[in-house]
């Protein structure tokens, strides 16, 4: 069998992925926070007895646009966005440590500050809870202040300063449900105390609709490119059994 046909179906393939990929960005281009998904592929040469210019697609680990989003003003006390390079830590469901950028915070029922997507935000100590029925001051440098309800000056007390990391990009790796984790056997990083926010502020998608828009018709135009070229396989094929089938 012509080995075009597998050259064609691996090229197809990743192209669909690609697709999915760009769908899932464009779907995410209003969520806060969000870093565009980036899939990379390269030609593996197909090792055989046919012609030497032929490969095959394979796909290289998925990276992320780490370029920093819009930022928006709310004047929202509980949103915050970090000034330039950095992540705010979270709490995964198996107690373990993740990163993001997702800046629109929320109180729980039991007091635990945490993301609008409830993931509990760590502090220096661990998930941060705040007194009920308290309002919430976020300074540039993380840390939290706690006013007493209905008044703004008496009874303020500090409750902890939020986990700010910035550990190099090329050390993350993007999850399934959209967090950054260090990479497998790598520690958690210390808090940098040079990372900076902005309250009252959001970090928009750093997806750009336009661009995504036009990688969608171009992979949909490759999709089509390697469906012609399996056709071309398949008539190839007949045209050679043809011949055989006279000679």
């Amino acid at each position: 069998m012509d080995r075009m046909i597998y050259v064609g179906m691996t090229g197809a393939k990743q192209a669909m992925e690609q697709q999915a990929a760009v769908a899932n960005n464009m779907a995410n281009v209003s969520t806060p926070g969000f870093r565009a998904q980036i899939n990379n592929y390269r030609a593996v040469p197909v090792v055989g007895a046919e012609m030497a210019t032929r490969a095959m697609v394979v796909a290289t680990t998925p990276g992320a646009d780490m370029r920093s989003g819009p930022l928006m003003q709310t004047g929202r006390a509980l949103d915050i966005a970090i000034r330039g390079d950095g992540w705010l830590a979270v709490q995964t469901p198996d107690g373990g440590e993740a990163y993001t950028r997702v800046g629109n915070l929320q109180v729980g029922a039991d007091g635990q500050l945490m993301t609008l997507d409830a993931r509990p935000l760590l502090g220096d100590a661990g998930p941060m809870v705040v007194p009920p029925g308290s309002s919430l001051v976020v300074a540039d440098d993380g840390v939290v202040t706690a006013l007493g309800a209905g008044d703004p000056v008496v009874g303020a007390a500090e409750v902890g300063r939020l986990k700010l990391v910035n550990p190099p990009t090329a050390d993350l790796v993007r999850g399934d449900d959209g967090l950054f984790r260090m990479q497998a056997g790598m520690a958690a990083p210390p808090a940098d105390p040079t990372v900076r926010l902005l309250s009252g502020t959001l970090e928009g998608s750093n997806v750009n609709a336009v661009e995504a828009m036009v990688d969608m018709i171009a992979n949909a135009r490759r999709f089509e490119m390697q469906m012609k070229t399996l056709q071309t396989a398949e008539n190839n094929d007949q045209q050679a059994n043809k011949l055989l089938g006279n000679g």
